[in-house]
């Protein structure tokens, strides 16, 4: 498996290529990749130090890449033959994050130059990896957002979900006929399906506490 180290490296150059994303002429990523394979081939780390992003600079050092390219010198080479290969696609994205940490993503269309939303959180997106879906489920909750919550579940906990409350939709439909329990300012009815409706009275207004 790849130590970190080395992918790090490919990481900050693919960076590269999305961080010109505002320039009026983007570049094409496909000269980076192969910029970097080269350097990689040769072991070159002076060069693929010149090719790390700001943020890959803050993160390592020249000595630190010289020092790491001398210990990954042959990892360093087969990823400069798999980056050759011709099965390989490239692809320019960019990543967008507002002020109020949402965050939209978009991918380069050469067909049309242009760029295309690929996913943002108002959007469905799939998340890549659990800690992408730990995310999305945090923001749709701060959103107070039950579309996008019922969209980062599993088909199956979401057509459950749903099912529950089409069946307790359904069970309300004449809430009059209803036998309401009053105790106090409490107050719980039975829903036919199997339900249960727990409501409380504040101020002299009747709200919904609880229902399964």
């Amino acid at each position: 498996m790849p130590r970190p180290v080395s992918l790090a490296l490919t990481l900050g150059v693919l960076g590269l290529a999305a961080a010109g994303c505002g320039a009026p002429a983007l570049p094409d990523p496909k000269e980076a990749v192969e910029a970097y394979a080269a350097a990689a081939a040769k072991g070159d780390a002076d060069a693929i130090y010149a090719m790390l992003s700001e943020k890959g600079r803050r993160s390592l050092s020249s000595a630190e890449v010289q020092r790491r390219v001398q210990e990954e010198r042959a990892e360093l080479q087969d990823q400069a033959r798999s980056l050759g290969a011709a099965a390989v696609v490239v692809k320019t994205r960019a990543r967008v994050r507002y002020a109020d940490g949402e965050i939209a993503t978009l991918e380069y269309d050469p067909a049309t130059r242009a760029f295309r939303i690929s996913a943002a959180d108002a959007l469905p997106a799939g998340a890549r990896t659990p800690e992408q879906a730990l995310e999305q489920l945090r923001r749709v909750l701060a959103r107070r957002s039950y579309a996008g919550l019922l969209r980062v579940l599993t088909p199956a906990t979401r057509s459950a979900i749903e099912g529950e409350l089409r069946s307790l939709v359904e069970g309300l439909t004449q809430p009059e006929g209803l036998s309401v329990e009053v105790s106090g300012d409490s107050a719980s009815v039975q829903v036919p399906g199997g339900h249960e409706v727990k409501l409380r009275r504040e101020g002299g207004v009747w709200r919904v506490q609880d229902f399964d």
